[in-house]
C-alpha cells in the first residue's frame, strides 16, 4: 500500500472508530466467506464443502467466538466458478443471535448448486467480494474468506483484481484444499501464499482433502473472529488512528 493509500486507512479507521460502539451500526466484521464450486469439485466434494461450512459455523466454539463481542458480525456466503458465475448464498446478515446464526448455517447447508462445469476465476470471485464488500454494513474490519481446490485459470487473477477494486482496509485469508489429484494443486499451498493472501494479517489453513474441510473451517473461523474481540478492537482502531505515515 502506498502513502496514499495509508492516509485513506487512517481515515478510514478513525471514522469506523467514532463509530465504537455507536448501538445498531456498530459492527466487528464484516466477513464473506466464497466457495469454489470450479469443475475440479465433484458432487461429493461440493457436498463435503457446503455441509462442512455449515457445520463449522455451528460447533461450541465458533458459536462462542460469534457471540464474545456483544458487537456483532455481518456475514454473507457466495460461491464461485467461471468469470461470469458467482452465485450467492447469504445476502448480508448481522448476526445478532444464536437464531441467526442457526438460520445463516441451514441456509447454507441447504443450499444447492449453481453451476458445476466452469473453470476457476478466482480473480473474478476477488472482484464480486469486493463489490459486496460495499454493500456490507459499516464494520470495523473487513475480510474475505477465500476457499478452493485449484490455481486461476479463467479471466484476470488476484494480482488483476487486487489493482482493480477497491481493497482498502480489506484482510482476504485463503482455505486451501489439499486434494492432491491434479498436477495444477501440487503447487497450490505455495500459489495462495503468494498470489491469493491480501492485506493485514492474512493468513492460509489448509485442508487434507474435503473431508477435512469442516474441520479446517471451524480453525480458520475461529482465527478470523477470535482476533477481534471487544478489548482489541477499540485499541487497535486507536493505535492505527494516532499512527504516523
Amino acid at each position: 500500500m502506498g502513502q496514499h493509500g495509508k492516509h485513506r486507512a487512517l481515515v478510514r479507521a478513525a471514522a469506523l472508530l467514532a463509530l465504537w460502539p455507536g448501538g445498531a451500526e456498530a459492527c466487528r466484521l464484516a466477513l464473506i466467506l466464497a466457495m469454489d464450486v470450479s469443475s475440479s469439485v465433484d458432487a461429493k466434494e461440493d457436498a463435503l464443502q457446503r455441509g462442512g461450512l455449515a457445520a463449522a459455523m455451528m460447533t461450541p466454539a465458533v458459536q462462542a467466538a460469534f457471540f464474545a463481542s456483544p458487537d456483532p458480525v455481518a456475514l454473507s456466503v457466495f460461491e464461485w466458478s467461471g468469470r461470469y458465475n458467482q452465485q450467492d448464498l447469504l445476502p448480508w446478515t448481522v448476526i445478532e443471535t444464536p437464531a441467526d446464526l442457526a438460520s445463516a448455517a441451514a441456509q447454507i447447508g441447504g443450499s444447492s448448486r449453481s453451476h458445476n462445469d466452469f473453470p476457476t476465476a478466482m480473480g473474478h470471485a476477488l472482484g464480486h467480494a469486493a463489490v459486496r464488500l460495499g454493500d456490507a454494513p459499516a464494520c470495523l474490519f473487513r475480510t474475505v474468506d477465500m476457499a478452493g481446490d485449484g490455481e486461476n485459470n479463467d479471466g484476470f487473477g488476484p494480482a488483476e483484481a487486487y489493482a482493480a477494486f477497491d481493497f482498502d482496509g480489506v484482510t482476504v485469508n485463503g482455505l486451501v484444499v489439499n486434494a492432491g489429484e491434479f498436477e495444477a494443486e501440487v503447487n497450490l499451498i505455495a500459489y495462495y501464499r503468494a498470489q491469493v493472501l491480501y492485506g493485514p494479517g492474512a493468513f492460509l489453513e489448509i485442508a487434507n482433502g474435503f473431508e477435512d474441510y469442516a474441520t479446517t473451517m471451524e480453525r480458520k473461523l475461529l482465527r478470523e473472529l477470535g482476533s477481534l474481540a471487544t478489548s482489541q478492537g477499540p485499541s487497535t482502531m486507536t493505535r492505527m488512528a494516532k499512527a504516523t505515515p
